[in-house]
């Protein structure tokens, strides 16, 4: 099986117990038209929502005549009005993200790709659009575009960091970055406020290795980073693990600040941790649940 398609497979089957999700667009100018799933207001589509009473001006061929024929009264048949939502994704794949500190712990980028496919996934089915941040990928309706966002995803970046792409948003559109977002965080605030400017409001979902929150290291110790653009050695880890944990706790109250001050959210996973609880919590997050 090819890497694309055993992605997908690993994606589809976490989100398989999830009902579509319908992503909440705080604002639809530019991005609104007919869809396969309704938004729960009267109006265009194909979907019934609910009979309601016949009121003066509505015309004879609104109503249902096998409802009213139960009583006195006359019903019209409404229908659910059915928008699509643009939603823009971007995964890191820079070399940070391949770092796993147990082989029976998948990398960070594997874990990044599985829960952005199964995002994917579920936005489709609800009949969303769904494409990749910048040019390479406009989003798109159907399963095809799963499989394009599973090539794309496919392929890694040499750098250490890659910074998040902010080109050519849409409008009022939503979206979803999953990184560690250990990397320069001026690219993740240019990102942020240019996605602010246009609109754009959505999610920052930082994945971590359980080693890189705990930092369990003792002794002589050599780090070195998974690009090998970076290498430190010492012979007491342990007296660094107070100045980490203190810079990366300082890193993630800047992303706090920064998510507050855009409109956006931001949740933290563990690849140790159930891939099934961060896809419920991203499907909560980017349908207006969570705040």
């Amino acid at each position: 099986m090819s890497v694309a398609p055993a992605l997908r497979h690993r994606a589809e089957t976490a989100a398989a117990p999830l009902p579509p999700l319908l992503a909440r667009a705080e604002h639809l100018a530019g991005t609104v038209l007919l869809g396969d799933h309704g938004r729960r207001r009267a109006g265009l589509g194909d979907d019934f929502w609910q009979y309601r009473p016949a009121q003066p001006g509505d015309s004879r061929r609104m109503i249902d005549h096998r409802r009213s024929a139960r009583g006195d009264q006359q019903y019209v048949r409404e229908r659910e009005w059915q928008i699509a939502q643009s939603v823009m994704l971007w995964v890191d794949q820079g070399a940070s993200m391949r770092f796993s500190s147990d082989k029976r712990t998948e990398t960070k980028a594997d874990r990044a790709r599985l829960l952005a496919l199964a995002v994917a996934i579920l936005l489709v089915r609800g009949g969303e659009r769904v494409g990749l941040t910048g040019t390479t990928l406009p989003p798109r309706r159907g399963n095809a575009q799963v499989h394009r966002l599973a090539e794309a995803w496919s392929r890694d970046a040499e750098a250490d960091y890659a910074p998040p792409e902010h080109r050519a948003m849409i409008p009022h559109a939503r979206a979803l970055f999953v990184s560690d977002f250990l990397g320069d965080l001026k690219e993740v605030e240019l990102a942020l406020s240019k996605a602010a400017d246009r609109g754009v409001r959505g999610v920052l979902m930082q994945v971590l290795d359980p080693a890189e929150e705990s930092f369990p290291y003792r002794g002589r110790t050599l780090f070195e980073s998974v690009g090998g653009t970076l290498r430190h050695e010492t012979l007491k880890a342990g007296e660094l693990r107070e100045r980490y944990l203190i810079r990366l706790a300082e890193r993630r109250d800047a992303l706090m600040v920064l998510t507050r001050a855009t409109g956006w959210q931001l949740g933290l996973h563990h690849t140790g941790d159930s891939a099934q609880s961060a896809l419920l919590w991203l499907w909560r997050a980017l349908d207006g649940r969570v705040r």
